[in-house]
């Protein structure tokens, strides 16, 4: 719920920031880190357990074992995400 919460600051965010800001590069350059924080909200809201396990896998370099366990946990949130998509 505190999740959901905090994608709704995000999201009332970034449509102020949209209204402030005229189109054109200069929104885009404004808004993006709203932009990003309102998607990797979402991600955790609908796919929490795999989110997580990408954001501490692959947030750095590492062994071989720790560059595959980065990819598998990537695959299962593609996979999770799918299946939330409507068609």
């Amino acid at each position: 719920m505190a999740r959901q919460m905090e994608c709704e600051r995000l999201h009332k965010a970034l449509y102020d920031c949209h209204r402030r800001v005229p189109a054109g590069t200069g929104r885009e350059t404004a808004c993006r880190h709203l932009n990003r924080a309102l998607a990797e909200c979402m991600v955790a809201v609908v796919c929490p357990h795999e989110s997580e396990a990408v954001r501490s896998l692959c947030s750095s370099g590492g062994t071989k074992l720790k560059r595959s366990q980065c990819q598998d946990a990537q695959l299962a949130l593609s996979v999770c995400l799918s299946s939330h998509q409507q068609e």
